[in-house]
């Protein structure tokens, strides 16, 4: 039996001892003698030599034992085990009472821990002073040698203290957890805020652009005469200078400046983007 269970709790376990009862054979005796017992009987509770006595080979076991494992009481149990260890259906984190330890706070979740777990602490450090102060006592005479010593039983309910504390803080992980991801949620929204932020100042100081664009394209051309240009034309065989700006009214005494806007009929607004672009770079 000491094998078998140190066996079960091996890593890497081998097949059980038994799977080689789930021969053929078995299997036809096992359905046979359901059918013939009813299908609600108990078969631990049935004597299966005399049920099945007009059968040859039946074994020496239970074939109760081949039967698959009942789903329902899996169920209404609450937890299976495999390998020697137990498992639970619904994942949860089993309390220090489940454990079979001493639980001195409440197990209900929804009830308030703090006054259980002050006292938890006051108590722990009342006992430690305790043991202290029976660390300091002369050690025992042979007439008190018997009774237990006293630092024993304060050590012992430190541990239990201390288990208390520690089962507490781990039912308290899953809210830990839930407010470390709210606030690293809130910490990414407040960042995708500022980039969001970021980006309209950047529409808005690109259309401002584009739109002083659009103005200085729609306004119409000027010319501006000299006061003299009728007295003093330009000597023969020469044009008037013209200087291409952008509409500033210039004036000169002897010559007749036209000041000319550059043409955007033929700038598309690709290449207003893309100037804009260079722009703001």
């Amino acid at each position: 039996m000491d094998d078998e269970e140190t066996e079960l709790r091996n890593p890497f376990p081998s097949p059980p001892s038994h799977y080689t009862r789930y021969t053929n054979h078995n299997l036809k005796l096992l359905e046979l003698f359901r059918e013939r017992v009813g299908q609600d009987a108990d078969l631990y509770a049935v004597n299966q030599y005399e049920v099945l006595a007009d059968q040859v080979d039946v074994p020496d076991w239970p074939l109760a034992q081949l039967e698959k494992p009942r789903v329902d009481w899996i169920l209404e149990e609450g937890h299976y085990t495999v390998f020697g260890d137990t498992w639970f259906i619904k994942e949860k984190i089993p309390s220090l009472a489940e454990l079979g330890g001493h639980q001195l706070y409440p197990a209900d979740p929804s009830v308030d821990r703090r006054p259980a777990l002050r006292s938890i602490l006051r108590s722990l450090l009342v006992t430690y002073s305790r043991l202290l102060s029976a660390l300091l006592l002369p050690p025992p005479t042979a007439s008190s040698a018997q009774n237990e010593p006293e630092w024993k039983r304060h050590l012992e309910w430190i541990n239990i203290l201390a288990q208390n504390i520690m089962a507490a803080a781990n039912d308290l992980r899953p809210v830990q957890a839930r407010g470390n991801l709210e606030l690293m949620m809130g910490r990414q929204l407040e960042l995708r805020r500022e980039e969001t932020r970021e980006i309209h100042s950047k529409c808005d100081a690109l259309e401002a652009q584009l739109a002083e664009l659009r103005s200085a394209s729609q306004a119409p051309p000027t010319q501006v005469a000299g006061s003299s240009a009728s007295s003093a034309g330009p000597k023969s065989g020469q044009a008037p200078p013209a200087v291409q700006v952008w509409d500033l009214p210039i004036r000169q005494a002897d010559h007749c400046i036209t000041v000319l806007q550059p043409d955007y009929s033929n700038v598309s607004m690709h290449d207003v983007l893309s100037w804009a672009e260079e722009v703001t770079s």
